[in-house]
């Protein structure tokens, strides 16, 4: 899937893909995440997906459950070095079901992208714009 990355303004980056845009922007004016807050929330909706997929097939309901995602960072580095996921559940959820939400939650495909991480390639190619109709 290609993505086109653009610039409509500010500090504002969006991604457009399919029928979708995600706004990035930064501070001290943000009008949308940033762009790394983005892709951590991708983690927890991630994982999340799998758990509501999870919850649905076995008639559990979701209601009072919720992913509390929480990080550990370097301070050496300033990177993140631990990403921790809470799947917090209501009394009522099943207790034979528990070890089985995390492994719905473990088969997250971000999460599984942090494990074998693609080789990422930044290049520059010179295009020509087209000529807008009325140019």
């Amino acid at each position: 899937m290609d993505m086109i990355i653009d610039f409509p303004g500010g500090m504002r980056v969006d991604a457009h893909f399919g029928p979708f845009t995600i706004p990035t922007d930064q501070p001290p004016v943000a009008s949308a995440p940033t762009p790394f807050a983005t892709f951590l929330a991708s983690i927890g909706t991630c994982a999340g997906i799998y758990v509501l997929g999870f919850c649905r097939q076995r008639g559990i309901s979701t209601e009072g459950v919720r992913l509390v995602q929480s990080l550990r960072v370097n301070p050496f580095t300033g990177l993140v070095s631990h990403v921790n996921l809470d799947i917090q559940v209501p009394p009522d959820f099943p207790e034979k079901y528990k070890a089985a939400v995390i492994r719905a939650a473990d088969q997250c495909a971000v999460k599984k992208h942090f494990e074998y991480p693609p080789q990422i390639t930044v290049q520059t190619t010179t295009v020509e714009m087209a000529l807008q109709a009325g140019d």
